[in-house]
């Protein structure tokens, strides 16, 4: 089976696009494509082809060019149809991070090659982005990209750091310094990384939690043709920029029903084990409910906010949220259980493929939320562009922005 397969002819556009259009359009696809008789990756390329992968993506890459609202409604017909879905979870730095910034920038032979094997699931993605010397001030990055002109590839050494799914990834979206003589923002370029190309080394990262989701990278000799080159030569800060203001809305703005999410295990302890109520336990509790909710009904505010135009900085106050309140939440949990939240049920050492917040016991759910005011953008970075974009307070004094990246103190 080959993932860069030619998609079959998509269906005919039915104009205007409204809810009751993507239903039939929907219904369509359900008889053409029985779920129960056919193989999860045939329905899954159907499903793209017809235009209901992603309903605001233009007709051909998944979608209908039509309002981001009316996805809810595909949604709901394939789901009462037992339909699968693409394992969202398994997937989601391809789909919250490279396909929208792969939309916005890239080459139209650059999104039918990947948007269809990254949305079906085909192709696992990774971000090589932080760096040993460059994570919060990611413009400080290190990795370096020269071009070789007769081949009319870029050649990469470097290393990149808290690479998640990086041991299952096909593909990276990956920035490097391709001009050191220019400010620190103004020598990046963006790059799609072949994740499986010879000088490609990933090596695990043993967290807190026993487990090595995260991995760390080494770069030597990468080659990567130009066509793979995502922007305009020395243009990588603007394009990675749309990567992280997505990436933060997927991480703070995740639909989730009321009382979901990390709340939701406290909560039923609560009600199922009388025995473990104290006062001062019941008020913080109430306090967090209420502040998870608030967050939740402010992630839909946004999601509608989306479907209007692009992410902006809100993104990054609902990611500041999010990592907040699941460090709270995930504390009150392990002291509401007492000495049975001290447990922990499993140190292997594991590459798991995704992070399984509420599959999980209470001490995982303590240790691994830890790492939320991290990754995704530092929340004291967070707090600064909250400051600046979204408040209008004046920028800290920098004195680094002018400067060639080659004169910086490191």
């Amino acid at each position: 089976m080959t993932t860069g397969a030619t998609p079959a002819a998509p269906i005919p556009p039915v104009t205007p696009v409204t809810a009751e259009t993507v239903r039939a359009r929907t219904r369509q696809l359900l008889a053409a494509h029985p779920p129960a008789g056919t193989d999860r990756t045939a329905f899954l390329r159907a499903r793209f082809d017809a235009g209901l992968a992603w309903v605001h993506y233009p007709e051909g890459l998944g979608g209908l060019g039509a309002p981001r609202s009316l996805q809810a409604a595909v949604d709901a017909e394939l789901e009462a149809a037992g339909a699968p879905d693409n394992d969202p979870r398994r997937i989601g730095i391809g789909l919250g991070m490279a396909a929208p910034t792969i939309l916005a920038y890239g080459t139209e032979e650059q999104k039918r090659r990947f948007l269809r094997p990254l949305w079906v699931g085909e192709e696992v993605w990774c971000q090589l982005f932080s760096e040993p010397g460059a994570g919060s001030d990611l413009a400080a990055l290190a990795t370096r990209a020269v071009l070789d002109e007769g081949a009319g590839e870029w050649v990469v050494d470097g290393q990149k750091v808290w690479t998640s799914s990086a041991h299952n990834a096909r593909w990276g979206i990956l920035v490097a310094r391709t001009d050191p003589a220019r400010p620190k923002h103004q020598g990046i370029t963006y790059f799609l990384c072949d994740m499986h190309d010879p000088g490609v080394e990933v090596r695990p990262l043993r967290q807190i939690t026993g487990e090595a989701e995260f991995n760390e990278v080494f770069l030597t000799g990468v080659r990567i043709p130009d066509a793979h080159r995502l922007g305009a030569v020395g243009e990588g800060w603007a394009v990675a920029r749309t990567t992280l203001m997505n990436e933060r809305v997927s991480i703070g703005g995740m639909r989730i029903p009321r009382e979901g999410g990390m709340i939701a295990p406290v909560a039923a302890a609560w009600r199922e084990r009388p025995g473990l109520r104290t006062h001062a336990l019941h008020q913080r509790l109430l306090e967090l409910w209420v502040e998870a909710e608030v967050a939740r009904l402010t992630g839909e505010r946004l999601r509608q906010q989306l479907a209007a135009g692009q992410p902006g900085p809100e993104g990054s106050g609902m990611k500041l949220t999010f990592a907040r309140l699941n460090q709270e939440i995930s504390g009150l949990e392990v002291e509401l259980l007492g000495e049975e939240g001290l447990l922990y049920e499993d140190w292997t050492m594991r590459r798991p493929e995704l992070v399984d917040f509420t599959g999980r016991d209470a001490g995982y759910r303590y240790l691994r939320a830890k790492g939320n005011s991290i990754e995704g953008g530092t929340s004291e970075i967070l707090l600064n562009i909250v400051a600046e974009r979204v408040l209008g307070l004046p920028p800290e004094p920098r004195d680094d922005k002018d400067l060639a990246w080659k004169d910086l103190s490191r």
